[in-house]
């Protein structure tokens, strides 16, 4: 079975270089995600379904250091040992900020205004067998501002040291 999204128009799917869909207000310009009904700065209903940016910087991050309460049920929310993994905040270019799960980051933690870009992972298995996806973002190692960082290849749920 191929893997399905965690929701509908939340993000491109199937998509090599997925994009989150958002809207943007048609009367006062303002970007809202996820995709809404209404604008959450003026209230105007002419919100138009808008592609975001696939790219964007780290504004802020934390360490997710405990288990999430039920329902939660990702795949990593009920590891044994439970493992942390870490959230951010992502400043997507002239548009907004989207927080997300961060992958593939540093063991010491992601470094805030670091450049970042959006990929999917596995979230969980459903109750039919199918692989349910969701979005996160990960260091942009194509940026030239980047440097040589060192990534591991950690994602949520896995050890942070063999």
């Amino acid at each position: 079975m191929p893997p399905v999204p965690i929701a509908d128009d939340l993000f491109t799917w199937p998509d090599d270089e997925p994009r989150l869909i958002g809207g943007r207000c048609g009367e006062c310009g303002a970007y809202a995600f996820p995709l809404r009904t209404g604008c959450p700065r003026c209230g105007a209903t002419a919100v138009e379904r808008t592609l975001l940016e696939r790219s964007g910087t780290l504004w802020t991050w934390t360490s997710q250091g405990f288990l999430p309460k039920a329902p939660f049920n990702g795949r990593f929310a009920s590891a044994d040992p439970f493992e942390p993994w870490f959230v951010g905040v992502v400043e997507l270019p002239g548009q907004l900020r989207v927080e997300s799960i961060l992958v593939g980051c540093p063991e010491d933690g992601p470094a805030i205004g670091m450049p970042m870009r959006l990929v999917t992972m596995p979230f969980r298995t459903d109750e039919d067998g199918r692989e349910i996806v969701t979005f996160a973002f990960t260091p942009d190692d194509s940026s030239p501002d980047e440097g040589d960082l060192p990534v591991s290849p950690r994602t949520p749920g896995e050890a942070d040291h063999a």
